[in-house]
């Protein structure tokens, strides 16, 4: 189902946790992946790098990566870890950030669901760092960080559009910070 417009596609997103069985066509991945690479980045620097993962043995394992939260990578149908190179662009994590996040909206604008697994600065149960267990599990090298990994699949579950009533305007400064009354 694709989007009226831009702000309908950001009322309708939400983190997609739960998914059918069913695949993602091959065109709607290249899509999305087109999203990511042409996404914004410092100077133009461009210094991600994506892993797609569609294995399923791959995709349980991956969801071992970390203590809580990574459930999502074990039932989805592509998994798509964002990773860059900080020799590129001492902004890589702000880089990478926007590539995953314009990764989410292409999904969501054919109406698949997509979750973000955060991995940079987080650790397994016995305090393994996610990136290390990620890392030898693709075969990624040493040198490159991993931020997170963007599980993407057909919706099995619902969610309510953003409600436009919990904005927090009271976060918006106009001119200058005026503190909160």
């Amino acid at each position: 189902m694709i989007m009226e417009n831009f702000h309908d596609l950001l009322v309708k997103r939400h983190s997609i946790r739960r998914y059918t069985a069913e695949e993602i066509s091959p065109d709607d991945v290249q899509l999305i992946l087109e999203a990511a690479l042409m996404a914004p980045s410092s100077k133009r620097s461009q210094p991600w790098q994506f892993v797609t993962v569609e294995d399923r043995k791959k995709l349980e394992l991956l969801s071992y990566c970390k203590e809580q939260g990574a459930a999502p990578i074990g039932k989805c149908s592509l998994a798509i870890v964002v990773c860059a190179d900080p020799g590129v662009s001492d902004v890589w994590i702000e880089d990478a950030s926007i590539a995953a996040t314009y990764m989410q909206l292409q999904a969501e604008d054919l109406g698949l669901g997509s979750c973000w697994i955060q991995i940079r600065n987080r650790y397994s149960g016995d305090g393994e760092p996610a990136e290390d267990y990620v890392r030898a599990l693709l075969d990624i090298p040493p040198y490159i960080p991993v931020l997170c990994i963007v599980t993407l699949g057909h919706k099995d579950e619902e969610r309510k559009p953003f409600n436009p009533e919990k904005m927090l305007w009271e976060r918006v400064h106009i001119g200058k910070w005026r503190p909160q009354e």
